[in-house]
């Protein structure tokens, strides 16, 4: 008999209705249930073909736990290697680099310093910061948030640069990105399951958390939704993601990638709706019974990207950036809209009138 097991944290109606689906579709040898652990030994494998992972980016001894289970032929959704390496800043970098158009965005340092670290610690950078070209790059209004963050936890929105350096002065130990906002005329956000199953929803992250599924606005149309599915799956499949969330801010008629790190994404039915709930657990259940008949023991059986499996095969990505770029510009330019990270030579003299003494100690 093989094990399905889900792991998790707070959340009340997926886990259960996860379990409850795929014991319901009585597949031979297969079998549900919420991971129990009791001990956890060196190279010894735990009871389970799949694990749902839901929590372990919260609980450290999760995530050793689910390694150590991965290198003993568990298939592991999603990859805990990959997740404990990755963050937003690399995902935008990656996303240029295969085509998929996203916000203007630079990494800041943390404005203190991290533990165990002296002045010396810093001598590599540059003091000030090329705060310059960091403005006429991204540009306001813009955010700012942690560079591997999640959960709308430590995000401000930066009107100017006054705003900028008050906020900037809260973030402690964070190392931060600022990153261009994109005014949306629409937004989605979409699941993704198994690198192939896609569910586009759309999205108001301006409201409530409990009413963002719920719009008034008129159904996208078809070709724009077919070019979101497609980057959706694009950068899913890049990134190696069984189970991931993608949010799509649409500016003239571009969908620009805004979130694209969500490997345990909400999927509880007061938060999603019950159309989405049903079709995520549907969708979850099918594909974990899936991987479980294709997991072998004592193999690899996790997920990698295509970014891992081209830089192990020393095959450079192909860089998009200028062409997005200039088709973004070129949209933005037919409808009016001026480009935030032009006109802002008053703001720059500004800036280095303003500029904090320190960004971090030498």
């Amino acid at each position: 008999m093989k094990k399905i097991g889900i792991l998790f944290g707070q959340e009340n109606s997926f886990p259960q209705a996860f379990v409850d689906r795929i014991n319901q579709k009585a597949e031979k040898n297969i079998s549900a249930e919420f991971v129990r652990i009791d001990k956890v030994m060196q190279a010894e494998p735990l009871d389970y073909a799949v694990i749902i992972d839901r929590i372990s980016q919260d609980v450290p001894f999760y995530r050793a736990t689910l390694k150590n289970a991965a290198i003993c032929g568990t298939a592991v959704i999603n990859n805990p290697f990959w997740w404990s390496a990755d963050e937003k800043f690399f995902n935008n970098a990656l996303a240029v680099k295969i085509g998929v158009p996203v916000p203007k965005t630079v990494i800041l340092p943390s404005k203190d310093l991290p533990d165990d670290t002296s002045e010396k610690s810093f001598r590599n950078l540059a003091y000030p910061l090329d705060w310059e070209g960091i403005f006429k790059y991204v540009g306001f209004p813009a955010y700012m948030k942690p560079f591997d963050g999640g959960g709308w936890k430590e995000v401000y929105q930066i009107n100017n640069l006054d705003d900028l350096w008050d906020k900037y002065n809260q973030t402690k130990q964070y190392v931060m990105m600022l990153q261009e906002e994109i005014i949306f005329d629409d937004y989605f956000r979409c699941y993704c399951i198994g690198g192939k199953h896609v569910r586009i929803m759309q999205y108001e992250p301006r409201n409530p958390h409990h009413l963002r599924y719920e719009h008034g606005k008129a159904p996208a149309e078809k070709k724009l939704l077919e070019t979101v599915k497609d980057y959706v799956i694009k950068l899913n499949k890049y990134l190696g993601y069984d189970f991931n969330t993608v949010e799509f801010a649409i500016r003239n008629g571009v969908p620009y990638a805004i979130d694209f790190c969500n490997p345990a994404p909400d999927a509880e039915v007061t938060s999603v709706g019950q159309e989405n709930f049903e079709w995520v657990v549907e969708t979850a259940a099918d594909y974990a019974i899936e991987r479980a008949k294709k997991q072998k023991d004592d193999q690899d059986n996790l997920t990698w990207g295509e970014y891992v499996k081209t830089s192990a095969a020393k095959t450079p990505l192909l860089s998009h950036e200028k062409k997005i770029e200039k088709k973004a510009d070129k949209k933005d330019a037919e409808t009016g809209t001026i480009d935030h990270g032009i006109a802002l030579e008053g703001i720059i003299k500004k800036a280095k009138a303003a500029a904090p003494k320190k960004t971090v100690k030498k």
